[in-house]
């Protein structure tokens, strides 16, 4: 089983670079990646405008039985939402800055990815 987590870690590696890429082509500008909060960690925190964006990158070999979007439970939402808040309090610049968070759900070969962006998947007061 230890030969599996690192190949677990690069896929997941990747997988988070190429959404990155796909984001920033899409016009938003990384602020942060892997933000660790108590509780938690934030993959990636990018600003889309004036806008702060939290996003989940979750993976799965194929989108079978609800894909990456599914996993995202609300037990994962209060997390993600718990950690935003500790990352804006360390970032003061940004606490007044409208917030969302998006789930990037990707799918097939982790080199390429297929993304299913989900944008607003979810808001804090749901949680």
């Amino acid at each position: 089983m230890a030969r599996a987590e690192p190949d677990l870690r690069a896929r997941g590696d990747a997988v988070e670079a190429a959404a990155l890429r796909f984001l920033e082509a899409n016009g938003l500008r990384l602020l942060a990646r892997n933000a660790s909060a108590r509780g938690g960690e934030l993959d990636l925190v990018m600003a889309d405008g004036a806008t702060v964006v939290f996003v989940e990158v979750r993976y799965r070999a194929d989108a079978a039985f609800g894909g990456g979007a599914a996993s995202v439970d609300a037990r994962k939402r209060r997390k993600l939402v718990r950690a935003a808040q500790v990352w804006l309090l360390r970032h003061p610049r940004h606490a007044n800055a409208p917030c969302r968070f998006d789930v990037m759900a990707a799918s097939g070969d982790p080199a390429t990815p297929a993304f299913d962006w989900l944008r607003d998947a979810f808001r804090a007061d749901d949680c």
